[in-house]
Formats: C-alpha cells, sequence, structure tokens
C-alpha cells in the first residue's frame, strides 16, 4: 500500500500574495460600500431637487378666483419631470380641508405627511406597488375672499435614482478594479524580486558539501535577509564547533588509547607467562600502573568534550568561585591522589562571582589541583580573591612548577613533562585554558615567595556592585 503523501504546504509567494489580495478585497469593498452610499445619496439629492422643482413651479402657477384656487399646470414642471423618461410620475394639488383640487393619478392613495414644518418635506411610500419619492409643498394664502394653505404633492418612482446609482458606481469601480488588478500583478512581480535571494540561498546550500559549515556570504541580500543569514551563520559556526570537537575526541581517544592498551596487554601477557613470583609481582604492579593511566586519560578526554559542549551551550549563571573551591575540596579527589599531602582552603567572606557555568569552573578547579598534587610538593592551598575588576581561583603549592616549555604551551592537548611518565596525560591543562577562553579569562602560572601558583583569571560579575 502506498505511502499517503505529505499535504502540500502553501508557498511563501502564494501567502504574500493571498494577503495581498485580501486587502484589496477588504479594501475594495469598503470603497464600493462608500462609493455606493456616496452615488446612492448624489442621485437621490439630485432627483430630490428635481422633485422640488416641479412642486414649486405648480405651486406658483396656483391663483384664488371667486374665492377657489385655480391651478394652472405649468410646462416646466413636467419637462422637471420629462427628465426621468421611465420613472411613472404623480401629482396632486389639495385644499385647505384635504380636497383633492386637481392631479394625476387621483385613484391612488398617498397620504402626505401632516403640514406645518419645513417648506418641503420629503417622504417615501408606494406608488401603485412600486416604490416612490414624493415632496410636499405648502403654499399659505391670505386674501379677502379666501384665508389658508395649498398642499402640492409631487412625486416619482425610483429607477431613474437607481440607474444614476449604478452608473456612476460602474464609473467608479471599473477603473478601481483595473487598478487592483494592476496592483496585483505589481505585489506579484515585487514578491517573486524580493524572494530571489531565498532562491539563491537554496541553490548554495543544495550544492554544499554535507560537512562544508563554513559562512554563507551575505553581503549582498537584503538586510531582513542579511539578518536571518547572519544568525544560520552563527548557528552553523557553533555546529561547526561541535562536529570539530568530537572529530578531535576520536582521533585523540584514538591516538591516546592505543599505546596504553597496547601495554596493558604486554604486561598481562607476561604476568600470566611469568614463572617467578617476584617478576610476576612487577609485572602486575605496571599492569596496574597502567590501568590507572588509562582511567585518568578516559576521564580527562570525556571531562574535555563534555566542558567543551557545555561552554558552548549552557547558559551563564551567576557563580561564586568561592563555592566552586570548597565543591572541588568536599570531593576528596585528592585523597586518592595523594594521601598524605597538606590540603588548605584559604576563601574570604566577600563574594567572588563571575558570569559562567558551574560545572565547567569544577572541572578547570579539579584539574588545577590535581596537576598540583600529582606534580607539585606540599602543602597544596586553594582558594578564590576578588581583585579590582578581576575574579581569581587559584591553586598554589611549595614547589618550583612545570618548566618554561610546558608554560609556553599552556592550552595544547597532551602538553606534558618528560618526567610524568604514567602521571599525566597532558590534558588537564588544556581543559583549565579552554574554560577560561570560554568566559573571557586566562590562565597565569607564576612562582610566589611559597612555591608556584596556578590561575583561573576571569572577569568579575559588576551586578552585584551596581544593585
Amino acid at each position: 500500500m502506498a505511502e499517503p503523501r505529505p499535504p502540500r504546504r502553501p508557498s511563501l509567494t502564494s501567502r504574500v500574495l493571498g494577503t495581498v489580495l485580501a486587502i484589496l478585497l477588504v479594501g475594495g469593498l469598503l470603497v464600493a460600500g462608500s462609493i455606493w452610499w456616496n452615488t446612492r445619496a448624489a442621485a437621490r439629492q439630485g432627483y430630490d431637487r428635481i422633485l422640488f422643482g416641479a412642486a414649486s413651479d405648480i405651486a406658483e402657477s396656483i391663483r384664488i378666483q371667486q374665492g377657489r384656487p385655480l391651478v394652472d399646470l405649468p410646462v416646466s414642471a413636467f419637462e422637471l419631470l420629462a427628465q426621468a423618461p421611465d420613472d411613472r410620475v404623480y401629482y396632486a394639488v389639495l385644499g385647505p380641508d384635504g380636497a383633492l383640487i386637481t392631479g394625476l393619478g387621483a385613484a391612488l392613495s398617498v397620504a402626505p405627511p401632516e403640514r406645518g414644518g419645513a417648506e418641503a418635506r420629503f417622504f417615501d411610500a408606494a406608488l401603485d406597488g412600486e416604490a416612490a419619492r414624493f415632496v410636499l409643498v405648502t403654499r399659505a394664502f391670505v386674501e379677502r375672499d379666501f384665508a389658508g394653505s395649498v398642499d402640492v404633492v409631487v412625486g416619482q418612482t425610483l429607477r431613474a435614482r437607481s440607474a444614476m446609482t449604478t452608473a456612476l458606481m460602474l464609473d467608479a469601480l471599473l477603473p478601481m478594479a483595473a487598478a487592483g488588478l494592476m496592483l496585483t500583478l505589481f505585489a506579484a512581480l515585487v514578491v517573486r524580486s524580493a524572494l530571489r535571494p531565498l532562491d539563491a540561498l537554496v541553490a548554495d546550500l543544495s550544492s554544499r558539501d554535507p560537512y562544508d559549515l563554513t559562512p554563507m556570504p551575505a553581503d549582498t541580500l537584503p538586510r531582513e535577509l542579511g539578518v536571518m543569514l547572519g544568525a544560520m551563520n552563527r548557528f552553523m559556526g557553533r555546529l561547526d564547533g561541535q562536529v570539530d570537537a568530537m572529530r578531535r575526541l576520536i582521533s585523540d581517544t584514538a591516538h591516546q588509547l592505543r599505546t596504553p592498551v597496547a601495554a596493558i596487554q604486554v604486561h598481562s601477557e607476561s604476568a600470566v607467562q611469568e614463572v617467578d613470583e617476584e617478576a610476576r609481582r612487577r609485572a602486575l604492579a605496571r599492569l596496574l600502573a597502567r590501568t590507572r593511566s588509562l582511567r585518568t586519560l578516559l576521564d580527562q578526554l570525556l571531562s574535555r568534550a563534555l566542558v567543551v559542549h557545555r561552554t558552548d551551550s549552557v547558559p551563564r549563571t551567576r557563580v561564586d568561585l568561592r563555592e566552586v573551591a570548597l565543591e572541588v575540596m568536599e570531593r576528596d579527589d585528592h585523597a586518592v591522589l595523594a594521601p598524605e599531602a597538606e590540603l588548605r582552603l584559604e576563601i574570604g567572606d566577600v563574594p567572588v562571582l563571575v558570569r559562567a557555568d558551574a560545572f565547567s569552573l569544577q572541572e578547570a578547579a579539579q584539574n588545577l589541583l590535581g596537576n598540583a598534587l600529582r606534580h607539585g610538593r606540599p602543602p597544596v592551598a586553594i582558594g578564590a580573591t576578588r581583585e579590582g575588576d578581576r575574579a581569581v581561583l587559584w591553586v598554589e603549592d611549595s614547589g618550583t612548577g612545570p618548566d618554561a616549555g610546558v608554560i609556553a604551551r599552556l592550552g595544547d592537548r597532551f602538553n606534558r613533562t618528560a618526567d610524568s611518565h604514567e602521571q599525566g596525560t597532558g590534558i588537564g591543562l588544556s581543559i583549565v585554558a579552554k574554560v577560561a577562553s570560554a568566559f573571557g579569562g586566562t590562565v597565569e602560572m607564576e612562582r610566589t615567595a611559597a612555591g608556584f601558583r596556578a590561575a583561573l583569571v576571569l572577569p568579575a560579575d559588576q551586578a552585584e556592585e551596581e544593585a
């Protein structure tokens, strides 16, 4: 049975164009509604003036003869109403008592509003079942034989108004629709042009070797893509560092394990084949020493790999170097390395704060203390002090320290002295140097009046002082 295809996700181009179209559509609807409202108001206003003009002409033609109002319908009134030839027309002249004097469509029932108020009163009603618009104009007479008001009602259906509204809307909407279509095409071209650098990035990434993590050029890219590519390059740089560290760990492990494993095999075979008890004891002692050396080597290889990983990925926190020194002191690892050595802890009451990873600092301090116990002379002291803007984690022994060549090669892997033999791997100081570099510090080694001091120097955290 064939696996179902994953759903096709919309492209960035289609999303942007869809958003642009939605904006244009919503804007077009709003504009169309505004146009419809304004054209409808314009048509109503125009044809209301026609109605008012016709009603005023009829009202002006009314005269009083023998105490009765007479109407001589003017031609101008019908000429005004003829501007809407498709509409049905209604007019009526009503006396003071509401009686019909004359009119067109007298059989139709159109109830005008009550008298009074404005000069012209417009109202909507049905004209033989069809919607229509009416106006009521009142003319008052005060004469010797007649006193009262005569109402003139003129109306027409809404066909011409609707036709005018439709025509005005089409005149406004058709150019707007053409402009919207042009804007959509222009937006598509702009979006494609703006996204073209992404195609170049995809092509560059697709053609790269899987192990090529070098930064991608961002000089010719737009600023927004440059920010994204900068973040990608920084991520690739960190990934490259992690991959390189993994490769070095594998290479170093393979290189360094070959000799001790071979030596352990030789010593084991000698112990098995040796007949003399004293010779067997010496072979077992050498086997034990090689085994301890191998354990130390594995511990420090893994410790260095872990420190490299944590310094690049674990967030920095506030760490008190006094607690680091106390933690290393309480591990009791020195009881295994040098059970007879005198070890002192020298810390004060003032916090020695830094921004770093506590585990990495503990590994660095452990290696400094281990080097002093293995290669220095007792008594050995470990402590932490604040020196201005520097936070110092130090270990001091009573010996003269390593030779100048070892100090000059500080930070190199497998940097060991000629007389260390099975007691050192040469990795400890490289771990200390890596931790110092990761947290913006240095490693200082100097001879003092009491002996030799190795120190991890880091920038002191200023947050407490500012608070």
